[in-house]
C-alpha cells in the first residue's frame, strides 16, 4: 500500500497513528505530497482524489481510498479485529456518531478559521479557496469561535467516560487529537479550565501508537516556506 499525505499535518497524524496503533507502519510506502505547492490540486492528484485533499491510500491492486474515516475503517478491519472502528453495532454507532461530532465541531471550524482567517498554506494554494470572496475573513473569524465554544461539550463528555465513545480509545478519539492540536497550531484557545479535556489530553499523548508515531514533526523547510511568502509562491 502506498499513503500520500505531509507529516506533520493534523490529517497525516490521524493516519499515522492508525498505523501505529494496527502494527502497519511496515505494511506502508509513505509518498510525501507538497500541499504548500498545492500539489494535492494538481491533474495527478487529482486523478486519486477529485476533492484534492490528503491522505489517501492506494492499495496494491490500484484502489484509492480518501478520506481519514474510510482510511481508518479499511486498515482498521484488516485483521478482523476492529477496535478503533467498533466491533459491535452500539459500538461502531456510538464511535461514528462522536467521530462525525468532532469533524463538524472542531476539525471543520478550525480548517475553515485556518484557511480563511490565517495566511493557510500560503498563497499558491489561494486560488483553490475562494480568495475574493467579500466576507470571508468575518465568516472565518465566526468559525474559529464556534470551534473554541464546542470545546466544553467534549469536556463534559470525558468527565463521564476516558475515551469520547466510551471505555475504550478509537478512531474518534484520534480524531479529536488531531483536531485540538489543529486548533492550538492555528492560534485558537483552549481554554485552562477544560481540566477534563486536558487529561484526556495527556493519557492520549501517552498511548503508545500516539507516542511512537511516524512524522510528528513538519517537513524541514515547511515552516520557512509558509513564513516566506516569496518562497510559497516560487514553489
Amino acid at each position: 500500500m502506498r499513503l500520500y499525505d505531509r507529516q506533520g499535518t493534523p490529517n497525516a497524524a490521524r493516519i499515522r497513528i492508525v498505523l501505529a496503533e494496527k502494527g502497519l507502519d511496515d505494511a506502508v510506502e509513505f509518498a510525501t505530497v507538497d500541499l504548500i505547492a498545492a500539489e494535492q490540486k494538481q491533474p495527478a492528484f487529482l486523478k486519486m482524489n477529485p476533492i484534492g485533499k490528503t491522505p489517501v491510500l492506494v492499495l496494491d491492486d490500484g484502489l484509492c481510498i480518501s478520506e481519514s474515516t474510510a482510511i481508518t475503517e479499511y486498515l482498521d478491519n484488516l485483521d478482523g479485529n476492529p477496535t478503533l472502528t467498533g466491533r459491535t453495532p452500539r459500538e461502531k454507532a456510538l464511535i461514528h456518531m462522536m467521530q462525525r461530532r468532532v469533524e463538524m465541531m472542531l476539525l471543520e471550524t478550525v480548517d475553515d478559521y485556518f484557511h480563511y482567517a490565517t495566511p493557510g498554506l500560503g498563497p499558491v494554494l489561494k486560488p483553490w479557496r475562494m480568495p475574493d470572496w467579500a466576507g470571508a475573513r468575518d465568516w472565518a473569524e465566526r468559525r474559529g469561535a464556534m470551534a473554541v465554544a464546542n470545546l466544553p461539550y467534549f469536556d463534559e463528555m470525558l468527565r463521564e467516560r476516558p475515551f469520547l465513545a466510551g471505555e475504550h480509545f478509537s478512531m474518534a478519539d484520534i480524531s479529536l487529537f488531531a483536531g485540538l492540536a489543529f486548533a492550538k497550531a492555528a492560534g485558537l484557545p483552549i481554554a485552562p479550565e477544560l481540566t477534563a479535556l486536558a487529561q484526556w489530553r495527556a493519557r492520549v499523548e501517552a498511548l503508545p501508537a500516539v507516542k511512537n508515531r511516524s512524522g510528528q514533526e513538519l517537513l524541514a523547510g515547511d515552516l520557512t516556506r509558509l513564513s516566506t511568502p516569496a518562497e510559497s509562491t516560487a514553489t
